[in-house]
Formats: structure tokens, C-alpha cells, sequence
């Protein structure tokens, strides 16, 4: 039964319920206020840009100061604003962007698995040679569908009193929502199979959760029973006042029998002080009120609260129908209404019975549209109506009787699904709801529709190779993919798109900023997800070079080295070895060993980190060497350079500042430091670097121009010392 909204706007907006609201009305544009706090004048220059999301960027300059002017007080530059084209300026159902990111969240999981089931019993159907869908197709449909609508909202009352208002007509309810009852009406149409024969009482109750929506654009019975309540308190005699009885017959008409019940309790005539001089009058009321409560219902059960009896099988309900329709005639030919002195209790009493009848001019004076008016049909006129083609022609016929001027959004989304033109439902859907809507309406579309499949996944040259249903995931991916907190969710639409799905996630996933360690991670996650090892290493060898640039050399090293650049790799390893070659001191060592341990000791071409920390020693012990004393440290020099020339971590590119450095060593007064062997084996590598240098790719050491010679002639005196010393 329906309930009283919490807030009530008297006028609604067609795009209303939509993710990205969108108005065809180009008659009244939006106008948008500019804070921009500069003070005048402001000269007519303005720069305009997106911003993310729904962002726009208007950069506001002012203009240059003619007259003299403190120059403190002058006021330089300008302002940057950002105006949010979002739901929040806009006359929308839903204008909190908070709630739609938690529609647009909550619905990609019933999505994904919706998908994989989908995946799974196509590969099955392959093996078997059948189908491709079963009987369990439908409850997997009707299972994501209720999902879905369960994040749409709830109807459940506000009330929290435990005493229950006589004079309470209607609920507290939440105020219900246009995208809401879109679904719901599709779901009865497409997705729930199992009650196909109860169509029209699925529509009695869905009119009572959203007839207060019709009440924006046109008169409701709903909007009838708000105004009564509201009156009802200051009313005396309720019976006496034609509002209450158009309250009733109104609530009759559409089937909220509880409603018309309890109303009918509040009648005069039972009130204590009245039994006895009113029997007859409250013997009328109380028969119309229990021939309401057991109307026959064709319906699997019954909410609790709500009245009527239930029948399940078609048999059953005919006879209990006949039969209370007799019980009704029987009524309304008793004699009893000769007795009855109440003018206006006999008289609509009778009426009352007369909408049970099923008379067609009761009928239409007690609805307000069509929509009251065709499920006023389906209860006393055409309750055993079955099939679309019936359903259509019974609404055509009620538009006739109860035309609308501008008719609402569910009215066109009714006719479209009644009249099995899925084009039309596609264009309501994406016109009133936006692409959240269709990207997952179209599930429910195809449920057991061959024709609706055959529409929605047919490929169109037009829409270039692809189908309707992808063109619309695509539309919807691209609206999550526009915003900063929903591009995580746009690749579960893009890879269920077969044609241009995985190319515009691979776009999405490059446009990225992954100088954002949560982007980049989220970045990586999606590519090993969908198997996208190749954009994953791009993004990360991206997200190294810009860290390194920016000063993180760790984070660039870590990155690069994640991404398994080692080209890039081993640039850096050489630069830091250049560094560390002409500064070896305890700081700067300190400063890079981190950075060097990071690059590891398994740098092919840099010769690594055990290279670097001999080198290091051999450097701290050449600072103790005193000229011309021969001491520990000089033959601890002398070794350690003898077993950095024989290591072959040693780079090349380092022999000759190796040599240079030891020149002391080389030159040393007295008797050689080193013997005839290891001067042999220095000048080799002195000859073996000559050659080396012939090569293109050799690198140049930055060194004296004479560092050469100057090696050569100290290996040369060396040699003939240590000869004649053996």
C-alpha cells in the first residue's frame, strides 16, 4: 500500500533519475553562478577548460592597472573556479554524487557475476552442442536483478511509534524514486518468469509504492489521500464530507483495500455513542467493508497488513469470484438501503459497490490517469487479462478514457513494455535514466526475449562493428572512466565488450596518473586481473622515470626494476658508478649505498655492489699511505689494487682511474711495491684498455689529458725496478 513521502516537490524534471543528468530543454538554460573575489575592474579575459569529472575550469584575469595605484594594493593575476556541472545543480531525483557512487559501486558485482555465469554456460552450451542458455538462465537474471534493486532504496516506513494513529491514513514513508520503479517495472516484464500469470496484482502493488510519483505532473489518488489527511484532523462528522468519500472510492479503485478499510471504520455510525440509533446505517458500512476485505486475489501470497483472499490456480479464483460478485449484486438489491436515512452514506456506499461491479464511468471519475484507471481494469472489470497484446490494447484504451497532456516518464516506459518495443524501452531507459540504467537493463531486456537478443547483440555497421547492448557499456565505462573515485569500476563494463573493450582499457589504463602510488597499484592490479602484463610494465617503467626525474631516485629504481627495464637499469647504474668514481668519500658513499644496494650486485654492465664497496676500501686505505714510508697500509694498498685489476666485476672503464689514483703506488721511492708479475699484469690491462678504446662504444672516462702516459712511464720504471731488485 502506499505511503506518505517525507518530502514532496510539486514539480519534477523528466532526466531526473539519471548518472549524468542530462536536459533536452534548451529553451531554459542552467546558469551557473561565478564566486570569483576580484575586485573590479575585471577585464573580459577569460580562460575555460575541463577540469576531472564534471569539472569545469574558468580562469578569471584581471585587467592591468592604468591609473597610479600603491603597489601594494595592487592585486596581481587573477582566479582559478571550478564549477561542478553535477546533479547538485541540477533539479535531480538523486543530486548526492556520494549516493550514485554507491549505486554505480554496488551494482558492478551482480554485473561481474552476472557476466561470469553468462561466460560459463556459453562454454558449457559449446560441449553439449545445446542452447546456450537453460532454465536456471531466468534465475540467475531475477537474482541480479532483485540485487540491483535492493540498491535503489527501500520503502520501509519512518514511523517509529508503537501506538497506531486512527487518523493515520497513510504511512511515513521515504519519498520513492522514478529510477527505482523503472526497474521494478522491468523486472516484472522481463526477469520474473515464475510470476507471469500475476502480472496485475505485481501492478497493484507497484502502484501503490510509486503513485505518488504521477502526482508531480498530473492529479493521483495517492495526492487525494495526502490532502485528505491533512484535513482530517479538523473534521467532525467524516461521513457528511465529500473528500472522504472520494478518499475511499478513490483507494477502492486502485485496490489499496486496507486503506479503504480503515476509512471506513472511521464512519459515524461506529462510534459507541451511535451503535443504537445508527444499526442499520453501520450494518450497511460494516458489509461493503468486509465484502472489501474479501475480495478474491489471483496471487501467490499476500504482504502482511494487506487484505483479500489468495488463490493460486485459475479454477479456484473464477469460482470465488462469481461468487463474491453475487454476494455484491445480493447487496445491492437489499432493502436494507431503504432503511438507511444517511443520504450520503447510502449513496456512496452504493457507488462502492458500483466500482466492484466494475462500472465503467465509476471507474474513471474515481482515477486520475490512465495508469489508475488500467489497473482499476485489470481488478474488477478484466481480472483474468493475460498476454502483452491484451495488456496493450486494455492500455490503449484507458489512455482514451483518461487522456494526459504531458504524459510521465513511466507512463512512456510502460507503453514501450507493454507494446514489446524494445527500441522504445532502449529510448526511455537512456533518455529519462541516463547509462547506468541501460548498461544493466539490458540483462533484463535479453532474459528469455530471442528477439530483444537478437536487437541488442546484433553488430551495426553504424555504430562501427559493434552492438547496441556494447555501445551502451561503452557509454557507461566512459561516463565511470571521466571521474576520479569511479574509473577503478570501468574496467569490468570495457572487458565485457568484446570488440573495443580491452583497447579502451588499455587508454584508460595509460591515462592514468601513476605518479600515484594507490593509482599505480590499482593500475597494476587490473592489469594482472585482465592479463595486461605488457601496459602493467609500461605504467611502471613510466611511474620509475618520473620518480627518478622528480628526485625519488629509490621509487624510480624500485619501479624500473619491477618493470625489468634494464636498459634504464643500467644507465642509472653507470651514472651512479660515475659519481661514486670521482667521490668516494665516507658521505657520498653513504648517501648512494642504499641506492646501490637497491640496483643489487648482479648489474651486468656497472660490475655491481661488491666492486663498489672494494673500491671504497681500496680508496680509504690509499688516504693512508704517507710517501715515501713504507708501512702496512702502503702493501695493503698495493694488494688491494693488484685484486681489483684481477676481479672481473671491476669495470673496464675504471682501470685507468684505478691506475691513475695509484700513482704514489707506482712511483714509489726505494724498492718497488709491486713485483715484476703484477706490473706485467697492470700493463696488460694498461694495453688491454688501449685496444678498447678503438671500439665506438667505448666510454670515455672523464681524465687528465696525460693520465695515460703518465700510467704507462710509472708501470715502465716500475717494471725495470722490480726487475732489478729479482
Amino acid at each position: 500500500m502506499p505511503g506518505i513521502v517525507t518530502v514532496y516537490h510539486p514539480s519534477g524534471h523528466d532526466d531526473s533519475s539519471s548518472l549524468v543528468p542530462f536536459s533536452a530543454d534548451t529553451n531554459s538554460p542552467i546558469v551557473y553562478p561565478l564566486h570569483h573575489g576580484l575586485k573590479s575592474p575585471i577585464a573580459p579575459r577569460l580562460s575555460i577548460s575541463w577540469s576531472r569529472g564534471n569539472s569545469l575550469r574558468v580562469s578569471v584575469f584581471r585587467s592591468p592597472e592604468t591609473t597610479d595605484t600603491v603597489v601594494d594594493e595592487v592585486e596581481v593575476g587573477g582566479k582559478v573556479v571550478e564549477l561542478k556541472l553535477s546533479g547538485e545543480y541540477l533539479d535531480s531525483e538523486i543530486n548526492d554524487a556520494a549516493q550514485w557512487r554507491r549505486i554505480a559501486y554496488g551494482s558492478v558485482s551482480p554485473f561481474a557475476h552476472l557476466q561470469n555465469k553468462k561466460n560459463a554456460m556459453a562454454a558449457l552450451s559449446e560441449l553439449r552442442h545445446s542452447a546456450p542458455y537453460d532454465v536456471d538462465w531466468s534465475k540467475y537474471v531475477l537474482e541480479y536483478s532483485r540485487e540491483i534493486n535492493s540498491l535503489l532504496g527501500s520503502r520501509e516506513s519512518s514511523s517509529t511509534s508503537l501506538i497506531e494513529d486512527p487518523k493515520m491514513v497513510l504511512e511515513n514513508v521515504e519519498e520513492p524514486s522514478c529510477l527505482k520503479a523503472a526497474w521494478e517495472l522491468l523486472e516484472i516484464f522481463y526477469a520474473d518468469k515464475q510470476s507471469q500469470a500475476w502480472i496485475p496484482e505485481q501492478l497493484v502493488d507497484w502502484l501503490a509504492d510509486y503513485d505518488s510519483l504521477f502526482s508531480e505532473q498530473v492529479p493521483s489518488v495517492h495526492l487525494i489521500l495526502v490532502e485528505f489527511q491533512a484535513e482530517l484532523i479538523n473534521i467532525q462528522a467524516v461521513e457528511d464530507e465529500s473528500a472522504y468519500w472520494q478518499a475511499i472510492s478513490s483507494a477502492l479503485a486502485v485496490g489499496w483495500l486496507d486503506i479503504v478499510v480503515k476509512l471506513l471504520r472511521l464512519h459515524g455510525s461506529y462510534q459507541l455513542n451511535q451503535l443504537g440509533n445508527r444499526e442499520t446505517e453501520n450494518g450497511l458500512v460494516e458489509a461493503v467493508a468486509v465484502l472489501i476485505s474479501k475480495m478474491p486475489r489471483m496471487r501467490a501470497d499476500l504482504p502482511d497488513g494487506k487484505l483479500g483472499e489468495c488463490y493460486y490456480n485459475k479454477s479456484d479464483f473464477i469460482k470465488a469470484w462469481e461468487k463474491w460478485r453475487a454476494q455484491i449484486t445480493k447487496l445491492d438489491c437489499s432493502a436494507f438501503w431503504l432503511q438507511c436515512s444517511h443520504h450520503h452514506t447510502r449513496e456512496n456506499l452504493k457507488l462502492l459497490l458500483q466500482i466492484m461491479l466494475g462500472n465503467t464511468s465509476t471507474l474513471s471519475s474515481a482515477t486520475f490517469h490512465w495508469v489508475e484507471l488500467y489497473i482499476a481494469h485489470f481488478l474488477y472489470i478484466r481480472p483474468f487479462t493475460s498476454g502483452l497484446e491484451s495488456m496493450h490494447a486494455l492500455a490503449q484504451k484507458c489512455m482514451q478514457l483518461q487522456p494526459t497532456s504531458s504524459p510521465h516518464k513511466l507512463m512512456r516506459l510502460m507503453i514501450g513494455i507493454l507494446g514489446e518495443n524494445t527500441e522504445v524501452v532502449l529510448a526511455e531507459c537512456s533518455r529519462s535514466f541516463g547509462p547506468w540504467m541501460i548498461a544493466h537493463a539490458t540483462e533484463l531486456l535479453t532474459a528469455g526475449s530471442i528477439q530483444a537478443e537478437i536487437l541488442l547483440k546484433e553488430e551495426r555497421h553504424n555504430l562501427g562493428g559493434v552492438s547496441i547492448e556494447e555501445s551502451h557499456r561503452l557509454v557507461y565505462a566512459q561516463v565511470l572512466s571521466s571521474h576520479a573515485l569511479t574509473w577503478q569500476i570501468a574496467p569490468i563494463y570495457l572487458i565485457s565488450c568484446m570488440k573495443h573493450g580491452v583497447g579502451l582499457l588499455e587508454i584508460l589504463l595509460y591515462k592514468q596518473p601513476v605518479y600515484h602510488s594507490q593509482v599505480l597499484l590499482k593500475n597494476i592490479e587490473i592489469c594482472r586481473l585482465y592479463d595486461l602484463d605488457s601496459v602493467s610494465a609500461n605504467a611502471m617503467k613510466i611511474a620509475g622515470v618520473h620518480h627518478w626525474k622528480h628526485g625519488r631516485k629509490g621509487a624510480g629504481v624500485f619501479w624500473l626494476q619491477q618493470a625489468g627495464d634494464e636498459v634504464r637499469l643500467n644507465r642509472i647504474a653507470q651514472k651512479l658508478f660515475d659519481f661514486v668514481g670521482k667521490s668516494i668519500s665516507d658521505e657520498s658513499f653513504e648517501q648512494w649505498e642504499g641506492l646501490i644496494e637497491l640496483l643489487g650486485s648482479e648489474s651486468r654492465t656497472a660490475g655491481g655492489l661488491e666492486f663498489l664497496h672494494k673500491y671504497r676500501d681500496f680508496k680509504k686505505s690509499l688516504q693512508q699511505v704517507q710517501d715515501g714510508v713504507l708501512t702496512d697500509a702502503a702493501r695493503k694498498a698495493g694488494e688491494a689494487l693488484i685484486l681489483l685489476m684481477k676481479n672481473p666485476s671491476t669495470p673496464q672503464r675504471f682501470w685507468l682511474p684505478l691506475l691513475y689514483d695509484s700513482l704514489k703506488l707506482l712511483n714509489w721511492q726505494g724498492r718497488p711495491l709491486l713485483n715484476v708479475s703484477q706490473t706485467n699484469l697492470l700493463l696488460n690491462k694498461l694495453e688491454e684498455l688501449s685496444v678498447a678504446r678503438l671500439r665506438p662504444d667505448f666510454v670515455e672516462v672523464g681524465m687528465p689529458a696525460g693520465a695515460l702516459n703518465s700510467v704507462r712511464l710509472a708501470l715502465a720504471t716500475n717494471l725495470g725496478c722490480a726487475i732489478l731488485e729479482e
